[in-house]
């Protein structure tokens, strides 16, 4: 079995755990029943349809588990190609005690600016060759990584912030920290950190990514640690990694949206085109 067709069968059994248990759960052992809805929320039920609560009722059984789906998909496929990954690992070290300053300095002058000065524009490999210059006496630091990869075949590791695609301002400041004290380290057991967006959802190519808030601490089209989508994916599972992690969420789709359709609403899926909306 070759590389990419095992990280395609690690992906499919991967999701389809998850929404078994999600089906599990919803047809048999918590399923919405009517007359128990009705004796706890009576004025609800007398304002709004069944059905609309109904939906409620998947959805928080859908989402919870479905909250870290990316890390686990990460995981899954950089078991597969690199050996070992572990979710929320903490990295220890020691950090040059002016370079922790130049941390701190780096990231107020992007987050204000001054009398005399104005804000600065995010530019990775400047701001890191700043920081590395740091000299000063060794502090003890740890950093808790999302996913650490380390791959068995060559020794090298990889550590990534893995964020939803529409970051706030303050979790995009606290990863850049991350990454950056996790480079600066003396004798740092990173091989390289990244920013990752499991997605794009202003298009397929990177320069097509707007949203505002991470874009105050990153240069999200140029700067070489931030990866978004296609990027991501093939950098942890190999070239097509991203395809086909598209090609599995559709034709899963297909089949639990089917499911979903008649098995817990009890309904036909509807003919028109919405039924098979699709993920680019």
């Amino acid at each position: 079995m070759n590389t990419t067709h095992s990280v395609t069968l690690a992906i499919q059994r991967e999701i389809k755990t998850l929404m078994d248990r999600v089906m599990e759960r919803v047809l048999q052992s918590d399923p919405f029943i009517k007359e128990q809805h009705h004796a706890q929320k009576p004025l609800y039920a007398a304002l709004v349809p069944d059905e609309i609560f109904k939906g409620s009722h998947f959805e928080r059984r859908f989402v919870t588990p479905f909250g870290g789906v990316w890390e686990k998909l990460a995981q899954v496929v950089a078991n597969e190609v690199h050996g070992e990954c572990v979710l929320g690992k903490t990295v220890n070290g020691t950090i040059a005690a002016e370079r922790l300053r130049r941390i701190q300095e780096v990231l107020n002058n992007l987050e204000h600016s001054t009398s005399k000065q104005a804000k600065a524009t995010p530019n990775w490999q400047e701001e890191l060759t700043y920081i590395k210059k740091g000299k000063g006496s060794l502090i003890p630091v740890s950093v808790v990584c999302d996913i650490y990869i380390h791959n068995i075949k060559n020794n090298e590791c990889y550590a990534f912030e893995l964020k939803a695609p529409l970051p706030n301002s303050d979790q995009t400041k606290v990863s850049k920290e991350k990454l950056f004290k996790l480079l600066a380290m003396n004798e740092t057991p990173i091989t390289n950190a990244y920013y990752a967006l499991p997605y794009n959802p202003y298009g397929q190519n990177k320069a097509d990514y707007k949203w505002s808030f991470p874009r105050r601490w990153f240069d999200m089209c140029n700067d070489p640690c931030v990866l978004i989508g296609d990027e991501f994916w093939d950098f942890i599972g190999g070239e097509g990694t991203y395809k086909a992690f598209i090609k599995e969420v559709n034709e899963l789709g297909l089949i639990y949206r089917e499911k979903i359709y008649r098995e817990y609403l009890g309904i036909e899926p509807p003919a028109d085109s919405t039924f098979n909306y699709r993920l680019q």
